[in-house]
């Protein structure tokens, strides 16, 4: 036996070892196939990029979410790399089975961490087996996270993980049995027993059963090595490799995920001048080589948990996008096709081959077919992303919320949307109309600017308008940012009209623009359309550059001499597209702003006395995050301390709330595009929020006001909802318990508080 073993394991390890290290060379040179990016954006600050590594990695900070599932990985991630000296010491005991590792093989503390870790190990992957089992997509459906994952290969991983783990523990029960563990019990205190039972047999015995567990070990391991260096697009094994340069190399130094701004367009590692855009630039994604090579890492990292599947709104309602899936079809494709474009194959933006028939001569079939099937096409076209997968996003980030790998779904969503409107344009009908009320009216209603300010008419105070009462916002405090929805929507508008008295109450000093604002961008960016973005974007930005008093040169740039500070341009707004816009975004057009949101200096004033809630409002309330406050900019105490202020409200959370809270159905430019496939997200929400029979649905974003109203409306006149629900903003909440209460003469009762001093 002990023969047969050592023969079958070194050359098991000699090819395990070449072949992997073939794969990593392979994974490397795949890798170079995409895009560069722009230099310095995901090498800055190598220290505190490695400080959330560590921090990710032994914290499990995204995994720890899900209970015992983070637990259970946990130990199973941390024993495959903690225990790799069992390898070494299995290697050894092949020849001698009572060998020991030299210097720590009878030392205490590192036999009971093995002892622990690999015992915890096995138990780890026993947690995670029964999960994935109670959660198996036994029917066709939906509500499996893993439905759609390949299941015989993480199978096969878990048995490894299994078999390993139980070969760690007997071979160190078998070294407790051979060395004796009397005196020295607590290096062996989980498998003592086992340690007992085995002092029993003889030496011939306990020798043949060392050969037989480290010749199973090594042989497992090097099995697992090897299948897996044959498929290098097998996640559900690479990940626990890939996982750790593409955490370092992720968007953000500080470990925040990718969300809030989109990344500026560029082309070769390169922004794109719109203005002047080179012969060679690309615009968006139409071949998977086109993405980012840091896009490529993100694809074979994806180790097809479903976190983001079981979070996603379009997925949950029926429709055909499933972040995991998108991304497991566009790894299964760049890995397809990796033969071709190593072989310097790949098409121009005309189509045309820029190899020769001679380069390609030996590419595999399988690749060059592979080569011919467009990025996104329908199932008739042998497309890769279905239209309806990519135009089905809202752009929510419930998916990079909660991928452990810290995957950047949205943006490769985003990139593959610009090329088709920009080029191909090729996107829902309907969002056409929004694009052109953008191009010719600056808003998306396309009404008239004038319209902007009518809502002034309706407030019984003066709101100073910039350019009209004020020269500048240096007279102010605030730059209140009232934005499209707030100034031209009806429901919208009473959130703008709410927030404005609560100023005027406070004493806040505030001023408007002047009606010469236009959209900012947020749904014609994220639908696809950049140029028309960026034109919005620097004309707003010139705006508020000015109306913050800076000067601006000839190119419409501030100049050195009359640069503010960030901190001397405050913006507030009620939209939270527009905070994510002017606050994220504007900086990479020039327009560096303070931007809060309006409920955090509500929650101000309230702090401070200057806004006192009195009046009760009586019934209980439930909250709905927008997304675009919650998740991209992670506001999600200030609304609810507002709610808990008010006298009389019982809040009662939805299931599904702050970091998973689910979408209105609004963004990504959703709001625009009607839904034709499965319910209607809007529709899943308000079910979700009926479902704890409120009085009161409350939001803080227009768009998810006018998406929510829309469906409590709808399922009242279904008789599914009471008549005496309301869809309400903060904002409008406050302002009922803040103002005097009103007799039925219609006369305003005596206040017992006094009113709060204006701001100086």
């Amino acid at each position: 036996m002990q023969l047969a073993a050592i023969i079958v394991s070194l050359v098991l390890i000699v090819v395990g070892v070449a072949l992997f290290a073939r794969a990593l060379l392979q994974i490397y040179n795949f890798m170079r196939l995409g895009q560069n990016v722009p230099a310095g954006t995901r090498t800055d600050e190598p220290g505190r990029r490695t400080v959330t590594v560590v921090r990710e990695f032994l914290g499990h900070t995204r995994m720890n979410r899900w209970g015992i599932v983070g637990v259970a990985h946990w130990f199973v991630a941390v024993g495959f790399f903690s225990l790799l000296l069992t390898i070494v010491n299995a290697i050894g005991q092949l020849f001698q089975a009572d060998w020991l590792l030299p210097v720590i093989g009878d030392w205490a503390p590192y036999n009971v961490f093995v002892e622990f870790i690999g015992t915890m190990t096995v138990l780890g992957i026993l947690a995670l087996i029964v999960i994935r089992q109670l959660s198996h997509p036994r029917k066709p459906g939906r509500k499996s996270r893993f439905a759609g994952s390949n299941f015989g290969q993480a199978y096969f991983v878990e048995a490894v993980i299994l078999i390993v783990g139980v070969c760690i523990f007997m071979l160190h029960a078998l070294e407790g049995a051979q060395h004796h563990v009397d005196g020295y019990e607590a290096s062996f205190f989980i498998s003592y027993p086992v340690v007992h039972w085995l002092e029993g047999m003889d030496v011939s015995t306990l020798q043949n059963l060392t050969y037989f567990f480290a010749g199973l070990k090594i042989a497992t391991s090097f099995i697992w090595m090897i299948t897996v260096a044959l498929k290098t697009d097998m996640g559900v094994a690479w990940h626990r490799f890939l996982a750790f340069p593409n955490i370092w190399f992720k968007r953000n130094a500080d470990g925040g995920t990718s969300l809030g701004a989109l990344l500026p367009m560029t082309s070769g590692g390169e922004p794109i001048d719109f203005e002047d855009p080179g012969d060679d630039d690309v615009f968006g994604v139409s071949q998977v080589e086109q993405f980012s090579w840091k896009g490529l890492l993100d694809f074979s990292t994806c180790t097809e948990c479903g976190r983001c599947q079981s979070q996603c709104p379009a997925w949950n309602t029926g429709k055909p996008l499933s972040p995991k899936l998108l991304i497991m079809s566009l790894r299964d494709h760049a890995h397809a096709k990796a033969p071709y474009l190593l072989a310097g194959g790949g098409k121009t933006m005309e189509g045309e081959e820029k190899a020769s028939e001679e380069q390609l001569k030996d590419v595999p079939a399988a690749a060059l077919a592979e080569a011919e099937r467009p990025l996104v096409g329908t199932a008739e076209e042998n497309g890769v992303i279905d239209p309806d997968v990519l135009w089905s996003c809202t752009t929510c980030g419930a998916c990079v919320e909660q991928c452990p790998v810290d995957i950047e779904h949205v943006d490769h969503i985003v990139d593959m949307r610009r090329y088709q409107v920009m080029i191909e344009s090729a996107f829902p009908s309907e969002a056409g109309t929004m694009l052109k009320n953008l191009e010719k009216k600056g808003n998306p209603w396309g009404l008239a600017k004038k319209q902007r300010l009518e809502w002034l008419k309706e407030v019984e105070f003066e709101v100073p308008v910039v350019g009209r009462d004020i020269e500048d916002l240096t007279e102010v405090e605030y730059l209140y940012w009232v934005g499209c929805a707030g100034a031209l929507e009806d429901r919208a508008k009473k959130t703008t009209k709410a927030f404005a008295e609560l100023l005027h109450i406070a004493g806040v000093k505030f001023a408007i623009m002047g009606g010469d604002e236009k959209c900012t961008g947020d749904s014609a960016r994220r639908l696809g359309n950049e140029p028309l973005f960026q034109e919005l974007g620097m004309e707003n930005v010139m705006a508020l550059n000015t109306a913050f008093g800076e000067e601006l040169d000839d190119d419409g740039k501030v100049t050195a001499e009359s640069r503010k500070p960030k901190s001397a341009k405050k913006i507030v707004a009620t939209c939270p597209h527009c905070l994510n816009t002017l606050g994220n975004e504007y900086p990479q057009l020039g327009g560096d702003y303070e931007v809060i949101h309006h409920t955090q200096l509500l929650q101000h004033l309230v702090d401070e006395g200057k806004l006192v809630p009195v009046t009760p409002v009586e019934g209980i309330i439930t909250y709905h995050d927008p997304c675009y406050l919650g998740r991209h900019n992670k506001i999600y105490t200030p609304p609810r301390e507002i709610i808990g202020k008010v006298p009389g409200l019982r809040n009662e959370e939805m299931h599904r709330h702050k970091e998973r809270g689910f979408c209105c159905g609004a963004g990504g430019a959703r709001m625009w595009m009607e839904e034709r496939i499965g319910k209607r997200i809007n529709n899943e929400r308000v079910d979700e929020a009926l479902s704890l029979n409120p009085d009161i649905v409350s939001t803080a974003c227009p768009f998810c006001l006018v998406m929510l109203t829309d469906s409590v409306n709808g399922k009242k006149n279904d008789g599914k909802a009471k008549e005496s629900i309301q869809v309400v903003d903060v904002a409008q909440l406050l302002l009922d318990s803040v103002r005097t209460p009103v007799d039925p003469a219609g006369e305003a009762e005596a206040e017992s508080e006094p009113e709060p001093e204006p701001v100086k």
